[in-house]
C-alpha cells in the first residue's frame, strides 16, 4: 500500500501519526532506500519506515467509520480465559500489541481490563492496559471525528459487556461443571 504526505497512518505499538515527507537517504550498505517520514501524534517523535517495508511493519491507514462500530462490537464480545501464569499472558499480549491489528488490541484490553476487575495487574500488565486503551480511544476519535471525551464512554460501555458476558459464561460453566 502506499501512502501520500498529509496521510494519516497507524504504526504499530505507537499510534496515530502522519507522513510528513518521502524521501530517499543513504542506509550503512551505501545503497539509497525510500523512506515515510511520519511524526508520531502522541509524542510529536520523528519515525523512518522503509516503504519497501511498510506492510511488514505492520504501517496501515487508521480504523475507517464502519470499522469503529465492528470494534464496538468485538470490544463487547465475550472472550476466552486467558493463561493464568502471567509471564506467559504479558508475553501473548505484547506479541498481539506488536502487530498493530486494532482487533487484536481489543483482545488485550478487554482481557486485561476483566482481570484488573478481580485481581490487581502486575506494572507491566497496567502499562500495556493503558497503551491498548490509548491505542484504540485514540484511533476510533480520530475515524469517527470526535474528542476522546466522547468516546471514552463509549469503549467502557463496550468493555462493561464484555466483562459481564464473560463473568456470566465464567459462572454457567461453573456451574455445568458442577452438576
Amino acid at each position: 500500500m502506499d501512502f501520500k504526505v498529509g496521510q494519516k497512518v497507524v504504526y504499530p505499538n505507537h499510534g496515530l501519526g502522519v507522513i510528513e515527507a518521502i524521501c530517499v537517504r543513504e542506509v550503512c550498505t551505501g545503497q539509497r532506500c525510500e523512506f515515510y517520514q511520519l511524526r508520531l501524534i502522541a509524542t510529536n517523535s520523528i519515525v523512518m519506515v522503509p516503504t519497501a517495508n511498510a506492510r511488514e511493519v505492520g504501517l496501515r491507514p487508521p480504523i475507517t467509520p464502519d470499522g469503529c462500530h465492528r470494534l464496538l462490537q468485538v470490544l463487547a464480545e465475550d472472550f476466552e480465559d486467558p493463561p493464568m501464569d502471567w509471564k506467559g499472558r504479558y508475553k501473548e499480549f505484547t506479541e498481539r500489541m506488536r502487530t498493530g491489528d486494532i482487533f487484536e488490541i481489543a483482545y488485550v484490553l478487554k482481557t486485561l481490563v476483566y482481570l484488573n476487575t478481580i485481581k490487581p495487574l502486575s506494572f507491566r500488565e497496567k502499562r500495556l492496559l493503558e497503551k491498548a486503551r490509548y491505542l484504540i480511544v485514540s484511533e476510533v476519535a480520530e475515524a469517527l471525528r470526535r474528542s476522546v471525551g466522547q468516546i471514552d464512554p463509549l469503549i467502557d460501555r463496550a468493555l462493561e459487556q464484555a466483562c459481564a458476558k464473560h463473568q456470566n459464561g465464567r459462572t454457567s460453566r461453573a456451574f455445568v461443571a458442577g452438576t
